[in-house]
């Protein structure tokens, strides 16, 4: 298990194009939008792939009986010999390697419903991922039905972006706020001339916009997230983007506010946490 040179991160583009799950994410690293972390069996002709974005999420794929990477990715994983800071979410392609990894992490796997509070290492707990589908007709319904109120939402600038407060923000998903503002795209919802909530891009490639959402703390129960994040959506259409939402299944909010907005799950995946 080797870290790869940024410089070889090419490497990864084609065989990336095979992962038919949702992996804007992963492509924000190898092509350099975002600092993460690239983990290889072999630097010169990769087979196996460990891609780790910053916010913490990461992607697992490639030759999934490189029993060798396996062994390495099995201590990094588990964090033996305590490597990572933080945790990391993982998926992973194709889904042979649930198979590997139920076997690999055996004695150390559990269910999110299970109680992980005493134990704080060692372990990798098994939640869902759900990736949706933008459906259209559903949006302009929820339209005609939520008549956008007086409220001031404005195009996302630099000083926006380093104001937003929280963990799901435009900081941590972009280079700095002048990459953000050149290659993505945000609004921003003011409430009595305070920051309250921010909808954007934490990917944009081809013609997919994944979206992100952050409210602030103060703010939230107010129903601001949806009213921002159909401007976003707006924005999308106008411009032939597809918009696309992922969230981990036990995300209430993010899940309930996906569907409100139109959007449709349409498959569920192993998401892995790797304690840190």
């Amino acid at each position: 298990m080797i870290l790869l040179e940024k410089e070889k991160y090419g490497k990864l583009i084609e065989p990336l194009k095979t992962v038919t799950i949702n992996n804007l994410f992963a492509r924000s690293v190898i092509e350099n939008h975002v600092f993460g972390s690239v983990y290889v069996d072999n630097a010169n002709n990769p087979k196996t792939f460990y891609v780790a974005h910053p916010y913490g999420m990461s992607l697992l794929f490639g030759n999934f009986n490189n029993h060798d990477f396996n062994a390495k990715f099995r201590d990094y994983a588990l964090n033996i010999n305590q490597i990572r800071k933080r945790d990391e979410w993982m998926q992973v392609f194709p889904k042979d390697w649930d198979i590997v990894l139920n076997d690999l992490f055996k004695g150390h796997i559990l269910k999110s419903s299970e109680n992980t509070r005493n134990i704080e290492v060692n372990i990798v707990e098994i939640n869902t991922r759900i990736n949706f589908k933008f459906n259209p007709d559903k949006y302009i319904e929820f339209k005609q039905n939520n008549s956008l109120p007086d409220l001031k939402i404005v195009r996302t600038n630099e000083k926006m972006f380093k104001c937003m407060k929280g963990t799901v923000i435009p900081l941590n998903f972009w280079k700095s706020a002048e990459e953000f503002c050149k290659k993505g795209v945000g609004f921003s919802l003011y409430h009595e001339n305070n920051l309250a909530s921010t909808a954007y891009s934490s990917f944009v490639h081809d013609d997919k916009l994944e979206l992100g959402i952050e409210t602030a703390r103060e703010f939230r129960g107010k129903g601001f997230a949806h009213y921002v994040c159909s401007v976003l959506i707006d924005y999308c259409l106008e411009n032939n983007y597809e918009p696309v939402w992922s969230c981990k299944l036990e995300n209430t909010g993010s899940y309930k506010l996906a569907q409100k907005l139109g959007f449709e799950p349409v498959s569920r995946t192993p998401y892995y946490r790797l304690s840190k």
